[in-house]
């Protein structure tokens, strides 16, 4: 049985006070969620305060991005290793508006990959089509070739701290939202080409979120596909309550 798990993404919002303010209501509102993993993706200038914050309850801190160098020369850039001291735990490779505005490519969400498990960090990674691959009829080509490019040289023992995100670009931020129809399927092609690439009991372990639009109005059906482990949220995950529904959304 794989456990759920419903994971914000604040992506450049919220300054320190702001977050520990979120974080400060959101505890007790999350408090009795049984069997649901919980994180927050947050700016790295939150982390180190979220995390002291964090600790005791039961929400997981990440960061949005890093490099796969542990030093260097990379002026603005995050090493794996600087998130594990602040406290993350998990951090997001790939998004969509990494790959959209920051020129990251599947090679790169290789290397990040493989350098964030290497410094112990869990690992959420996102691919997804764009609206232009979706209409050509290009989405399971698009997706197969990020899975296995971006996952590429991995060990099956690296799925245990692996999460694929499937993150349809033309639903993130426009209000548009995959039906659950077209989000079951390609989470089943996402499934599907891990078991082929890693073999079956290494796909049928891995956990695939949704991500793109997903709100407390329809989280519910969104999490009773088979095949869909999870959510992936920007928007309604920025206010206390709304993200405290999506955890709870059995109830």
């Amino acid at each position: 049985m794989r456990t759920p798990f419903i994971c914000g993404n604040w992506k450049m919002y919220k300054t320190v006070a702001e977050a520990l303010a979120f974080l400060a209501a959101a505890k007790d509102l999350v408090a009795g969620a049984k069997e649901v993993e919980i994180g927050i993706a947050a700016p790295a200038t939150t982390l180190k305060s979220l995390a002291d914050a964090a600790r005791g309850t039961n929400i997981k801190i990440g960061g949005e991005n890093c490099h796969w160098e542990k030093e260097g020369a990379f002026t603005g850039e995050i090493s794996p290793a600087m998130l594990v001291e602040v406290g993350a735990s998990f951090v997001l490779v790939g998004h969509s508006e990494r790959r959209q505005y920051f020129g990251e490519t599947n090679a790169t969400v290789n290397k990040k990959t493989k350098a964030a498990l290497a410094a112990g960090l869990q690992v959420i990674v996102c691919v997804g089509e764009t609206l232009a691959e979706r209409e050509a009829g290009q989405t399971r080509a698009v997706v197969v070739e990020q899975i296995q490019k971006g996952l590429e040289g991995l060990g099956a023992g690296d799925f245990a701290k692996l999460v694929v995100a499937y993150e349809p670009v033309w639903a993130i931020g426009t209000g548009k939202t995959a039906t659950p129809a077209q989000a079951e399927e390609v989470h089943a092609v996402i499934r599907g080409e891990v078991a082929n690439l890693f073999g079956k009991p290494v796909a049928e372990a891995l956990r695939i979120q949704y991500g793109g639009s997903v709100k407390p109005e329809n989280v519910k059906e969104i999490m009773a596909q088979p095949n869909v482990d999870g959510a992936l949220v920007g928007g309604a995950a920025l206010k206390p309550d709304s993200f405290a529904k999506l955890v709870n959304f059995r109830s």
